[in-house]
């Protein structure tokens, strides 16, 4: 098992149209995708409160490919990401890790 680290940076007070955009539409097409959360996070105490933390969970590098290329290019997906942006962006900047457990790791 590896796990994907994404890390969102919302353009300032767009944070809550994020949180809507992923417990309203983007959870329920990953489903269909077959993608797996491992959780999510905001900032309680850190440098910017404007950001959103998450894991994803893969099999495979392979396995992220084949299902994020399908996700990426949803046409739902893609109608429904414009639709949240039409007040403005929303992520400013994202960056995103693969990390994988170490021996000792209570997650596996």
């Amino acid at each position: 098992m590896i796990y994907e680290l994404r890390v969102y940076r919302c353009v300032p007070g767009r944070l809550p149209a994020l949180l809507d955009r992923f417990k309203n539409v983007t959870l329920k097409l990953w489903d269909r995708h077959g993608i797996r959360q491992a959780g999510f996070w905001t900032v309680v105490v850190g440098e910017s409160n404007q950001e959103l933390f998450y894991m994803l969970a893969w099999d495979s590098l392979a396995e992220r490919e084949r299902k994020w290329d399908a996700f990426a290019t949803d046409p739902e997906w893609l109608a429904k990401r414009a639709e949240s942006e039409r007040d403005g962006p929303i992520v400013a900047t994202l960056s995103n890790t693969i990390l994988q457990p170490t021996a000792f790791s209570s997650v596996k």
